[in-house]
């Protein structure tokens, strides 16, 4: 993926100096460093790690010095975000007729909190509706290579833009209508409709990948690769099934590896919104 030297984002919130604790400094611009966390759960996470959390194979970081490694990473999330910013800023004028309010993202290493509840290494990056915040540690891509064998910067970059793309359901009013009907469900319809949120996230994530290759040039050969790789480690049932567990459909709430790539694939295909509607088909 080609992103050294490109533009930064202005909606960086940098806690990972203020112990978790602080509200942070908001950085970006063509130099601004990005945005990350390790991460605890709100509603819709875009990366379930619970799997591997009991069985003990994860393990949580204690904040410390930020490194060379940290800051290239920062940085590297930083110009990943203006592309969606850019990105979803076109879709909503063109496609949908409507103006694209670009989400926060908190960058923190160890620990912080968040409207959703206290954020720590210990799961994966989250989107937090109520602050329209996305939570990420620089800690959990070396997670995603070793533990989940998710490697390149592209699958860390597809990582980046699902928690996006859950803002962009937030902005069309659709995850504060899918929330109110799971308060109303019982636990197997809830899940069910926490896969449909997740797998449309990953279709807009699909398209966002199209745009980037179109808009800046910026994939090279073997990027959509890594993202479909990374789709696919992290469906419930590769989760469930490297953690020794019984695979249980009942109990899902992204979807398994094959919905995860096929969706990501459906909407890098279309490129369309209407596409992705995960809620009007009977095939998940």
């Amino acid at each position: 993926m080609k992103w050294r030297g490109r533009r930064g984002s202005g909606n960086i919130i940098d806690r990972r100096r203020a112990g978790g604790r602080g509200r942070g400094v908001a950085i970006g611009g063509a130099g601004g460093f990005g945005l990350l966390a390790v991460v605890v759960i709100g509603y819709f996470l875009g990366v379930d790690l619970t799997a591997l959390l009991d069985d003990g194979r994860m393990q949580g970081g204690g904040g410390g010095e930020i490194t060379a490694a940290d800051e290239e990473a920062a940085q590297f999330v930083s110009v990943t975000l203006a592309d969606t910013e850019e990105i979803w800023a076109d879709i909503f004028a063109s496609e949908l007729g409507q103006t694209y309010d670009p989400a926060k993202l908190v960058l923190f290493k160890g620990a912080t909190q968040s409207a959703c509840g206290g954020a720590s290494a210990a799961t994966g990056p989250f989107y937090c509706p109520p602050e329209e915040r996305i939570f990420l540690d620089t800690g959990f891509f070396t997670t995603l290579e070793r533990q989940l064998g998710a490697r390149g910067d592209f699958a860390a970059a597809y990582v980046v833009a699902h928690e996006v793309a859950h803002h962009v359901q937030n902005e069309l009013g659709i995850l504060s209508e899918v929330n109110a009907i799971r308060q109303r469900s019982d636990e197997t319809t809830s899940n069910a409709l926490s896969v449909r949120i997740e797998l449309q996230a990953d279709c807009f994530s699909g398209i966002w990948a199209r745009q980037a290759e179109a808009m800046f040039g910026s994939l090279e050969p073997g990027d959509v690769e890594e993202a479909m790789n990374a789709a696919a480690r992290i469906g419930d049932d590769t989760l469930q099934r490297e953690a020794g567990r019984t695979v249980r459909p009942d109990s899902f709430t992204h979807g398994t590896s094959e919905q995860r790539q096929r969706w990501f694939a459906t909407g890098y295909e279309e490129a369309r919104v209407s596409a992705c509607d995960t809620f009007a088909t009977d095939r998940i």
